[in-house]
């Protein structure tokens, strides 16, 4: 019994060394990987060239009416008939509703009764005239002073007649008003008021107008372009344009009219392009995506956007020289969404870091570097 308890100590011993002699080992290893060298990463490096950038801004737009009209009564009078209602498609000159106001009326048949008492006092004061003015033709029959008098008579009753004239052709013009047309062709979209309504300059119902027309064939697209990109756009320019509604659909659109100035609050310049509607799927008032294109400067240089490192001293690429990396401190322009423009002291020819960033110091050695193709 006790040489089996021997043996079976003298197993566990060896067991036991063979562990630690293991561990040793391993610990031993992982000390010699720590003190191997390690070989450092070949920076990647691309030669600048110049080349143009084309990109595209997404700007918010508004689509309004090319032509869009409050219509008021003109005079005090009551609606007596409403020929159209809320979507009625009219032409330029129907009517859109009749008024009646009983004091024209009135008015009128007053002016037009002084129109004929003034034209026969005058038709009465050219023929004693005329008749003064042949007798006048044998000698000493007719005074001179009585020829002038009559003259000045019948000058005096025909300005009187132009004046009576002059006021029934206001009163005339004034009760046309009763009839409300539409300035241009167009869409009914509002209607505020109702037969028997009383309407006018100062009436109650004044404050609202009694129709609102818009012209929905010919829409505006109204863009605020920040100062930024104002270079860009000019006269004839095409952009294109998605609204939520048809979001897979591009519209076309050409710039028609430039502010020509920058909006004090806003600092961007109103824009406005002009949009055929001839199948009115687009409405006025929809809020729409403008794509507007960025042609670049052909002069300029491109790189990726990952060379251009954002620093709290400012925005820099590196370039190397000599094996030595420098930091380019440049500006920043046109971008897409991989490249963006840069201006600044470099040259077409240069070595730049292809991805920049603050570990490699400024005059710092650069042992490995790769030469890669954009």
């Amino acid at each position: 019994m006790k040489n089996i308890s021997n043996i079976t100590t003298a197993l566990l011993l060896m067991a036991s060394a063979a562990i630690f002699q293991s561990c040793g080992s391993s610990k031993a290893e992982e000390e010699e990987n720590k003190k191997a060298p390690v070989e450092a990463a070949a920076i990647e490096t691309f030669t600048l060239e110049k080349k143009q950038l084309s990109s595209k801004l997404q700007i918010p737009g508004e689509l309004i009416a090319f032509q869009q009209v409050d219509l008021y009564a003109k005079v005090s009078s009551f609606v007596k008939k409403m020929h159209v209602d809320v979507g009625t498609e009219v032409t330029q000159g129907q009517l859109l509703a009749s008024m009646e106001a009983p004091e024209l009326t009135a008015q009128l048949t007053g002016s037009q009764s002084r129109l004929k008492s003034q034209e026969a006092i005058y038709q009465a004061s050219k023929a004693n005239y005329d008749r003064l003015l042949e007798t006048s033709k044998t000698p000493g029959t007719v005074s001179q002073n009585d020829l002038d008098v009559a003259l000045a008579k019948q000058n005096s009753d025909l300005a009187q007649l132009e004046a009576a004239k002059s006021a029934a052709k206001e009163i005339t013009d004034t009760r046309n008003y009763l009839e409300i047309r539409a300035p241009f062709s167009g869409v009914i979209t509002a209607r505020n008021v109702s037969a028997g309504a009383y309407v006018g300059p100062t009436g109650k119902g004044s404050e609202f107008p009694l129709f609102t027309l818009v012209d929905q064939r010919k829409l505006r697209l109204v863009v605020s372009v920040p100062e930024a990109y104002t270079a860009y756009m000019k006269n004839q320019s095409q952009v294109t344009f998605r609204v939520k509604s048809l979001p897979n659909q591009d519209f076309p659109a050409k710039v028609s009219r430039l502010a020509g100035a920058l909006d004090n609050r806003l600092r961007s310049q109103r824009t406005e392009m002009d949009v055929i509607n001839s199948d009115r799927k687009l409405l006025p008032g929809m809020i729409a995506e403008v794509s507007i294109p960025l042609d670049g400067n052909v002069n300029s240089f491109a790189v990726p956007k990952t060379a251009v490192m954002n620093s709290t001293q400012g925005t820099y690429l590196i370039k190397i020289v000599d094996k030595k990396a420098e930091w380019v401190a440049v500006k920043t322009g046109t971008s897409n969404a991989d490249q963006v423009e840069v201006f600044g002291d470099v040259k077409a020819g240069d070595s730049i870091v292809k991805s920049a960033n603050e570990e490699i110091r400024d005059h710092s050695e650069i042992k490995n570097q790769k030469q890669v193709t954009l």
